[in-house]
């Protein structure tokens, strides 16, 4: 049996009371004429189903289940947020509110004090009061987990009125909003590093060398008949600065069969080249008798000789034995575990950025991907069979990372396209739209009278083609001063920025700030006028910034959050929104304050399409059992909507 007394040092439980009658003034106007209501709603969270392929889609044939739903409620666009980026989106769902009101305005914000990028989604704090006796650390007060998504909840408002919610893997829910509710956390959920997902290589190729790459290691090691492969290790929270907890894993090749014999830990496997293992769980010693964490993962043999290489995946938070919390109640996911067995747990399952390092080949990452599919599968099959009443919401990743991934095997347009790549994998991106299709048949399209079922995504997709390095525009537009050459691709606003002379810069995927003082920590504009004044001048600079080789504008449109964002959180919104026209975006170096040498380049990384553009060019859809009533509906609409359908107010933030 589930326990619901879990406890979490963020805040306690919310108190859930039972609500009396409910008032039509408690509703927004639009839901007001509403009087049915039902007893079951299912949402299935595609990200990233993009409405313009579900319609291509449908047309040609591969989409009958899609097809009988815009027989009843047409295919809708769901307006999505500025800036349409997942993390941003998924926490207006959950809070049926703008930005302004939960806080979330980007994959990444800053630290206004000390300028500092981190994940917007929340962060581990380690306990402040520490008791050292000699080398080992022991903490006299707890970590701090903090979810940095404010308003008000889905699953919450509706738990107050007694509906029963499951939730799973929900985006922007690390650690998971106390409730009754069963939950699940996805997106945002670290691995054991404490990252999105950190996996190694290890290999004995000669061409290669020991080095970070974005989003993991590769390590040499020196072949023979045991290879030792030392797993990079995870920081000791009860030892002294830069002492690391790690694992070893012990090789026995067998080059005449090309397959090997693998020991990590008490897990003893035989791979053959090519071939995964399954989950292998492992246990990370922390303090002897005393503190450990436990971490499931994969080993994945990419080739047995010349050269050798081994793949370890990031090491996942094991779901059986949680190291923090993912779940509501705190064994909901043990449960999970016990029912259907291990599973991901990181919030980004699917390993792009092996992809986009060269540590997968394409056939390796579509191997990978439709492994976590599957797992997505077999996990919202498990729990939707056991739903009864209530309110259900299952989050699909696979359309999203993947066409992330393989726009460019789609796109003749894009600049990694070819001919070779199209035959091989141009058909994955329909075959997963289909995979959806399928999915979404098995659900009782027909039982409208009880079931409300709605299927909805987060954004739409685009070609990424180019990539705009913002800071390099500041710089060469005078608003951002360099102490140092302006050629070194390596230069940042951290170590190569005269702040005195600065009055611009960038953080963040389509976040625009201004050096206020006061504010930033050497701030040089002045509060308003100047500051407004400045704004629309970059607005108009910005506006007017066309790519040399097409004539085409870089932007679609450019905002002041005064335009976007209301509510208490406001004020913590970037100066200026950035809606870049497609195929442009924000480069990769310029997300985390690079500066660059050049305001426009190709992108040739696999990493192909995206959604981090104008919200007026990636929509998300909405699908649905029964007419809803709705002619243009927002993704801030679908949570007081919901609400409506179980006789839940929901009085706006």
């Amino acid at each position: 049996m589930l326990d619901n007394k879990t406890e979490y040092t963020r805040r306690s439980f919310l108190k859930l009371a039972a609500t009396g009658a409910v008032l039509a003034s408690g509703f927004p106007a639009f839901l007001r004429h509403k009087t049915s209501v039902s007893r079951r709603v299912i949402v299935l969270g595609i990200d990233g189903m993009d409405p313009k392929l579900v319609q291509r889609f449908i047309r040609e044939g591969f989409m009958p289940n899609c097809r009988r739903l815009t027989e009843i409620n047409g295919l809708k666009c769901l307006q999505t947020i500025n800036p349409p980026q997942s993390p941003v989106a998924w926490s207006s769902f959950i809070s049926g509110a703008n930005p302004g009101v939960h806080g979330i305005f980007d994959f990444i914000h800053r630290n206004p004090s000390t300028l500092a990028p981190f994940c917007s989604m929340g962060l581990i704090e380690p306990p402040r009061h520490k008791l050292t006796v000699g080398s080992y650390v022991f903490p006299v007060s707890s970590p701090n987990m903090r979810n940095f998504r404010q308003g008000k909840t889905l699953w919450v408002e509706l738990e107050k009125h007694g509906v029963n919610c499951t939730a799973l893997r929900v985006p922007v829910n690390i650690p998971p909003t106390p409730s009754k509710a069963k939950t699940l956390s996805g997106m945002g959920t670290p691995d054991l590093h404490g990252s999105h997902g950190f996996f190694t290589l290890f290999t004995d190729d000669p061409n290669e060398m020991a080095r970070d790459v974005a989003g993991g290691r590769i390590e040499r090691i020196e072949s023979g008949k045991q290879i030792v492969c030392h797993v990079p290790g995870i920081q000791n929270p009860f030892r002294s600065e830069g002492h690391k907890s790690s694992l070893a894993i012990y090789v026995e090749p067998d080059s005449i069969n090309r397959a090997a014999r693998i020991k990590i830990q008490n897990n003893e496997v035989k791979l053959k080249e090519g071939e995964w293992s399954n989950w292998l769980q492992v246990t990370l010693p922390f303090l002897p008798y005393v503190a450990e964490a436990l971490a499931i993962c994969r080993l994945y043999l990419k080739s047995a000789r010349n050269p050798f290489s081994l793949y370890l995946s990031p090491l996942n938070i094991n779901p059986a034995s949680p190291a923090i919390p993912i779940s509501t109640p705190a064994n909901y996911a043990p449960a999970l575990a016990r029912d259907i067995g291990l599973f991901y747990t990181q919030g980004l399952p699917e390993e792009t950025r092996a992809l986009s390092a060269s540590a997968f080949t394409d056939d390796d990452y579509r191997h990978q991907a439709i492994d976590v599919l599957r797992d997505q599968q077999r996990l919202f099959s498990s729990e939707y069979h056991r739903f009864n009443d209530g309110f259900f919401f299952f989050h699909f990743s696979s359309l999203d990372a993947n066409s992330h991934m393989f726009w460019r095997a789609f796109d003749q347009t894009h600049p990694a396209y070819s001919a070779a790549l199209a035959k091989r994998h141009g058909d994955f991106i329909p075959w997963l739209y289909r995979q959806m299709d399928n999915l979404i048949g098995t659900l009782p399209l027909a039982d409208s009278s009880r079931t409300l079922i709605m299927i909805m995504s987060d954004h739409g997709f685009a070609p990424f083609g180019k990539q705009f390095h913002l800071n390099a525009w500041l710089r060469d537009q005078g608003y951002l001063v360099c102490g140092q050459s302006s050629s070194d691709k390596e230069l940042t606003i951290f170590n190569d920025c005269d702040w005195k002379n600065t009055r611009a810069y960038g953080i963040g995927m389509n976040a625009l700030y201004l050096n206020i003082k006061g504010r930033e920590p050497y701030g040089t504009v002045l509060s308003d006028p100047a500051a407004e004044q400045l704004k629309e001048e970059l607005k108009s600079r910005l506006l007017n910034t066309h790519d040399p080789m097409t004539g085409e504008p870089v932007f679609k449109a450019v905002y002041k959050a005064s335009e976007l964002y209301s509510g208490p959180c406001a004020e913590q919104a970037p100066d200026l929104v950035l809606g870049y026209a497609p195929p442009l975006r924000i480069s990769w170096e310029s997300v985390l304050g690079g500066i660059g040498s050049v305001s426009i380049s190709p992108n040739t990384d696999p990493w192909s399409g995206d959604h981090t553009v104008d919200a007026d060019c990636v929509p998300g859809i909405l699908l649905a059992n029964q007419p809803l009533g709705l002619e243009k509906p927002a993704i801030t609409d679908l949570a007081p909507f919901i609400a409506s359908n179980f006789g839940v107010p929901w009085k706006s933030s």
